[in-house]
């Protein structure tokens, strides 16, 4: 099971971050990652990572690429978004995702599970 959290309202400019806690089992040999589906649009990847004790390796989509950046506690079973230098465009729900192999991918139909999401709006 996910759990995401930390969205909100702020402004254009402001920072957030987000946390998505895994429970039921290890994150350390799977790819996570976060998603958003903003109104009226497909849902859109956002970033990847995956790793564990001998490293970590993340890909970040490049819309967000410089603004954006994942990471991960595996010890706390936790992955998290910091999102810097917010745009209106980035208001969407966003949701983390996990899937049960070692290679990242942005296609979502390849993640096995799913968060509930968590929503964040930006105002200009």
């Amino acid at each position: 099971q996910l759990q995401a959290s930390g969205g909100g309202l702020v402004q254009a400019g402001d920072s957030l971050r987000l946390s998505c806690t895994a429970s039921g089992g290890s994150l350390s040999n799977n790819v996570m990652a976060w998603f958003r589906r903003a109104p009226g649009k497909e849902r859109e990847f956002v970033a990847w990572i995956r790793g564990g004790q001998i490293g970590m390796d993340s890909y970040h989509a490049t819309s967000v690429k410089g603004r954006f950046t994942i990471s991960r506690d595996n010890a706390k079973n936790t992955m998290y978004l910091q999102m810097n230098a917010l745009k209106p465009e980035d208001t969407a729900v966003y949701l983390c995702a996990l899937r049960t192999h070692s290679d990242g991918t942005a296609y979502h139909a390849q993640y096995d599970y799913w968060g509930q999401g968590t929503q964040v709006t930006v105002s200009s």
